[in-house]
């Protein structure tokens, strides 16, 4: 992925007032981490939201604050979801030379043959592992093949990814990133429910049935 870089300025406008900012197609935000005292930062929306397009939580990028460059990640997004827009962002400053933990997207690619062959059902169980590496270590995300899974009842697991030897992941080894069910399962249990679900007005059918008759 290219460098990116985010143009901000310091900030004095804070509490309620920062609403003004947003109006005027600002957005507040925060820097703080290695030797660094957390200070208030304000940029522009437009160029923020198509900057960070794509990045991932381990993403490094260039934050430039009144023309210092720092190394960062976004470590939160506030959002406004009725309206879509980013509202406020919290940067983590970093040293290249010290080991940082984040967690590391994951990412499926490829036709698996079992969904081809055998009508298989892909679940993902992990949508990210956590890490640690110096943060010129951390890769962006972690790319599972789905080209391996021939059959149903085959799994990924943690032990399993290719991550190099420079970060140490967190998860248990034996955790499952991904796996393959069978179609004709998946359509006995929801046999099973709609039965279940069914026998209650059965039931009930028979006893209204049962009060006629009384009458």
């Amino acid at each position: 992925m290219e460098k990116v870089v985010i143009n901000a300025e310091k900030r004095n406008v804070i509490g309620k007032k920062v609403g003004a900012l947003r109006r005027q197609g600002l957005i507040p935000g925060v820097m703080y981490g290695h030797n660094t005292e957390p200070f208030a930062i304000v940029m522009n929306a437009r160029e923020v939201t198509r900057a960070m397009m794509g990045l991932t939580s381990s993403s490094i990028i260039t934050v430039k604050v009144d023309g210092e460059s720092h190394q960062a990640l976004v470590r939160e997004k506030q959002k406004n979801y009725i309206r879509n827009e980013v509202i406020h962002i919290d940067f983590q400053i970093l040293s290249l030379k010290e080991k940082i933990r984040s967690k590391i997207e994951i990412q499926l690619v490829g036709v698996a043959p079992a969904v081809k062959n055998f009508d298989g059902i892909v679940l993902q169980d992990r949508d990210s592992i956590e890490v640690e590496a110096l943060p010129t270590d951390l890769p962006e995300r972690i790319m599972v093949d789905l080209s391996v899974m021939e059959n149903i009842g085959d799994v990924i697991r943690v032990g399993d990814l290719d991550i190099s030897e420079d970060v140490t992941v967190f998860d248990d080894e034996n955790d499952v990133i991904v796996s393959i069910s069978g179609a004709s399962m998946s359509e006995e249990t929801t046999d099973e429910v709609s039965e279940s679900e069914s026998e209650p007005e059965v039931v009930e059918k028979g006893k209204k049935e049962e009060a006629k008759d009384e009458d």
